[in-house]
Order: C-alpha cells, then sequence, then structure tokens
C-alpha cells in the first residue's frame, strides 16, 4: 500500500487563532499559508504563532514539526517566545486535562521479551504521573 505523498494544507479555525492572539498577541508567522518561505531559515518575531506542516512532504525543505519545535527552542534562547499547534495522539490531551505531570523519558530502548535484546530503534518517550485527586466527600 503505498502512502499518498500529495502535500495538504490545513488552515487553523479562525476563533481558535482569535482566542489565541487575543491572550498572546502574535506578531509573527513562520508557517502562513500559502508557504512562501522557509520558516526556519527566516527570522521570527518577538511572539510567534506556529502552526507547522505536519508532515515534511508538506513543508518547503521538508521541514516537518521537529524542526519547528528545535526553532521555537533556539528562538526562546533569544528571548522571544512562540505557540506551537500540534499533532499529538487523543490520549495525551486526556492526560493533560486531567493534570497529569508530565516528564521526558528520552529515547527508550525497549527490550524484546523473547530474545531479551534492546531495540536497535529507540522510541522516544514521555512519563505522565498521575497523582490522586482530592476526594470531596
Amino acid at each position: 500500500m503505498k502512502k499518498n505523498r500529495t502535500p495538504k494544507y490545513w488552515l487553523t479555525p479562525p476563533a481558535l487563532y482569535n482566542q489565541l492572539n487575543n491572550e498572546f498577541h502574535f506578531d509573527f508567522d513562520p508557517c502562513p499559508y500559502p508557504y512562501q518561505r522557509d520558516g526556519i531559515t527566516a527570522p521570527w518575531g518577538k511572539m510567534n504563532w506556529v502552526n507547522p506542516p505536519f508532515r515534511t512532504v508538506d513543508a518547503i525543505n521538508g521541514h516537518g514539526p521537529t524542526a519547528f519545535a528545535r526553532k521555537a527552542i533556539d528562538e526562546q534562547r533569544k528571548g522571544k517566545a512562540s505557540v506551537l499547534i500540534l499533532p499529538v495522539q487523543s490520549y495525551v490531551n486526556l492526560l493533560i486535562e486531567a493534570g497529569a505531570e508530565i516528564r521526558p523519558a528520552g529515547r527508550v530502548r525497549w527490550i524484546n521479551a523473547n530474545t531479551q535484546k534492546p531495540d536497535p530503534g529507540p522510541s522516544t518517550c514521555c512519563l505522565f504521573v498521575l497523582r490522586p485527586t482530592r476526594s470531596t466527600g
């Protein structure tokens, strides 16, 4: 089965953007549609709205979400702020909404249960810590 490599573009719903813009007052968008510049090499503003291409095939120069996350971190070190919207699995939002503490676990080399050997391709993981909530009763 061949994967669809036709570029797709998804625009931020205006109500969501307006709500966030009212709070953060964006002065730059490194990924406006239609893409006219490489948002990774372009200088960013002081407060950035970042809705990056979710697939590298959709991006200029193949820069997907990870490249934009790295760029936002670099811009943070320069005293700039960014709000990124990125796709996540639904269970991540469920855990965040439940108040989970999130910790990076790094690249985990899981052990194969049959061979007892580490997986050659580690997966990037996070820990989600849910602590008891106070009872109201």
